[in-house]
């Protein structure tokens, strides 16, 4: 029978320590970056204007329906050749993860935006507001509250998505628990942990979204997915 033996995964939990904190922070970059980019093109993709709207909704209908492995292994492999830079796992990543949730925030705040009555819009316009400030003040605030749900959401989906970035050699948690694996031959251990630890993490942003979600039906808003 296998005997059980954690004893070389905890030698190494510092290095499991700065895996978390590397996906973590990939995450939380990519986060920031996608609710800005989405919010633009979710603007972008209402304009009237044709020549606005249309670009914008092909780099959300690409993104959110080609595979990230395939658009990270673009970015990192491919981008570098037709710019001629150098990119590193992590700009690779971050831009990957950036857009692609972009694509999906902006289909978010999208469905939010037009979920707000027209009534709204129109109130806001009729006491001397300019669509700008009437979006600012008015209609994105309301907008956000329904949508937090949906953000947290994508965020718990991107923190599972970033286990790809291994591939390309950043050193996030699956990555160095890989790298312990081969070193101390306990795969079994090692990646149990890694296991528990993206559940932890993953699970308590689950509990938080679950959490908002029902305080924000008990305050009467609904919310968009």
């Amino acid at each position: 029978m296998y005997q059980w033996d954690f004893t070389p995964v905890f030698a190494n939990a510092g290095l499991l320590a700065e895996g978390l904190v590397n996906t973590l922070r990939v995450t939380a970059v990519s986060l920031a970056c996608g609710l800005v980019l989405g919010l633009v093109l979710a603007l972008l993709r209402l304009s009237p204007r044709r020549w606005l709207s249309w670009p914008a909704g092909l780099v959300i209908e690409i993104f959110r329906t080609t595979p990230p492995l395939v658009q990270l292994f673009w970015f990192f492999f491919a981008l570098p050749l037709i710019l001629g830079i150098e990119m590193t796992p992590f700009a690779a990543a971050v831009v990957t993860f950036s857009i692609q949730s972009a694509a999906f925030f902006a289909e978010v705040f999208r469905a939010g935006i037009q979920s707000i009555e027209r009534g709204q819009w129109e109130g806001a316009l009729a006491i001397g507001m300019s669509r700008r400030q009437a979006l600012n003040r008015i209609v994105l605030p309301q907008a956000v509250t329904r949508m937090i749900p949906a953000f947290l959401e994508r965020s718990i989906e991107l923190m599972k998505t970033t286990t790809l970035v291994a591939t390309i050699a950043y050193a996030d948690l699956l990555y160095e628990a890989n790298a312990i694996a081969q070193k101390t031959y306990r795969p079994l251990e090692t990646f149990t942990t890694a296991a528990l630890i993206y559940f932890v993490v993953i699970f308590g942003f689950s509990l938080l979204a679950r959490r908002l979600e029902r305080r924000l039906a008990v305050s009467g808003e609904s919310t968009v997915h």
